[in-house]
């Protein structure tokens, strides 16, 4: 056979291959996003397709999944039997919000907790450094980036002296997220007696995960069991390369929601070490704080469904006068936008609040190419310029709000393990409705006159770039 009949060979099989893969293993969307890839570059297509078509784990990595459903399960059990477990009071219209959570088989919601704002970047770092210094039994951690940069040898520091004074020091770091620190990180932290593990590891050929983009975007904290820490910050300095800030959003809760954050890290800690943490010490049931109903909602490969894609579903079509999506990337589906455009035309206030300027050039043009349809449906879309505007958080009706490290884009909503807390409270939801102003002040609001004047290369670039956004 010739060079030439043997690459054609080669080239037909990778098409028809990848064809069937895209076909037959993923959403459409995704199989739409391959086409152009697998027409040009065939061969290329196929090799990428076996890594990023769906998230692929060795044997002993699926056992583990199917042993952390059932200890998510139990943890389910033992806390819908908590005296806190309770339903939230909320608008008719608004209850099967809650309900749906549930039933996606995450955690009930639960009353008597304390839900505060941490209200700026510095100021969580300091709160958080000041609660591990108080830390007497243990403190778990699970954060997607821990920069070796001075925010991160404060925060080593802080948990180095609680380990000297024996307090049990956990510590989760995604591999991808941490990649350039995570070997210098886990050797001064375990230099001191601290268990700190890489997550979903990056192994072609012996280790657990064999899917370098499925990732642990989680950002939690727990100390003692009593008080915890969730939301969209990282452990790495605010600042910039060009100077700005970024701009996060985290809150400190205390109460029954608390042990629902140490299930879910008690699940990841055995997904990574194969550790049961079951003592009695690390959950402590009866311990109410505050009055606000809350519930922990959690997306992943320890669950089944795409949780958050339901939940943002749900908020948008149970709004009746205004949501707020704050995200630093919204790169949604079809059906994602149809929602909204529905909620516009049933007479919700529907605003986006988004960076003006992103940190992924790629991204930042797909999700320019949805801005014609939503503008011209009567959205409105605020670009803050302050900075990278990396908060994430939902607000509907003044009455709910969900709070989290979780983006509005496929990867987020369908694939990523991450987490955030509906709050069922509106005191709360007038602290994130202030959030939103003041994000709102400090943004440029887009007309539709303004995004038609655009160049029209531009608007080529971003709809070459929406192609390829289910693989964003």
């Amino acid at each position: 056979m010739s060079t030439i009949a043997f690459y054609l060979v080669i080239d037909w099989i990778a098409r028809i291959a990848i064809l069937l893969a895209a076909v037959l293993r993923a959403p459409a969307a995704v199989t739409r996003a391959w086409l152009p890839l697998m027409l040009v570059f065939p061969i290329p297509a196929l090799l990428l397709s076996l890594c990023f078509v769906r998230p692929v784990a060795l044997s002993r990595r699926r056992r583990r999944l199917e042993e952390a459903r059932r200890l998510l399960k139990t943890a389910h059990r033992d806390i819908s039997m908590s005296s806190h477990c309770s339903s939230p009071e909320l608008a008719k219209d608004l209850t099967p919000t809650a309900r749906l959570i549930e039933q996606a088989r995450t955690f009930p919601a639960v009353g008597g907790n304390s839900i505060d704002v941490v209200p700026d970047y510095d100021a969580l770092v300091d709160s958080f450094v000041r609660d591990i210094e108080s830390a007497t039994d243990h403190i778990h951690l699970t954060t997607y980036i821990f920069a070796d940069d001075a925010v991160g040898r404060r925060i080593s520091a802080a948990l180095r002296s609680a380990a000297q004074r024996g307090v049990r020091c956990r510590v989760l770091i995604d591999a991808l997220g941490s990649f350039w620190w995570a070997r210098r990180v886990i050797r001064k932290l375990r230099a001191c007696g601290i268990e700190v593990r890489r997550a979903l590891p990056i192994s072609f050929w012996g280790g657990q995960s064999v899917r370098p983009d499925l990732r642990n975007h989680r950002k939690i904290g727990i100390i003692d069991g009593r008080v915890g820490y969730i939301g969209s910050q990282n452990i790495i300095r605010a600042e910039q390369s060009d100077g700005s800030r970024n701009k996060e959003f985290v809150v400190r809760v205390a109460g029954p929601i608390v042990v629902q954050l140490q299930a879910l890290f008690a699940t990841d800690w055995f997904l990574e070490t194969g550790e049961a943490l079951t003592q009695d010490s690390l959950f402590l049931h009866g311990h109410a704080s505050g009055t606000a109903h809350a519930q922990l909602v959690a997306g992943g490969p320890e669950y089944d469904g795409y949780v958050f894609r339901l939940l943002l579903d749900a908020f948008i079509h149970a709004a009746q006068k205004r949501i707020v999506i704050t995200t630093p990337y919204f790169v949604p589906d079809q059906a994602l936008v149809l929602a909204l455009e529905a909620a516009v035309l049933r007479g919700v206030d529907v605003s986006l609040v988004l960076p003006a300027k992103g940190d992924h050039r790629l991204v930042e043009l797909a999700q320019n190419s949805f801005f014609d349809h939503l503008l011209r449906t009567g959205a409105k879309i605020y670009l803050y310029r302050d900075g990278l505007l990396h908060a994430k958080h939902v607000h509907v009706d003044g009455q709910l709000c969900l709070v989290g490290s979780m983006n509005v884009d496929l990867r987020s909503l369908e694939l990523n393990a991450e987490a955030g807390i509906i709050v069922y409270d509106r005191a709360f939801a007038q602290r994130v409705q202030a959030e939103n102003e003041a994000n709102m002040a400090r943004s440029d609001l887009l007309t539709p006159a303004e995004w038609q004047g655009r160049p029209a290369y531009m608007r080529f670039t971003e709809n070459l770039a929406r192609l390829f956004s289910p693989l964003l």
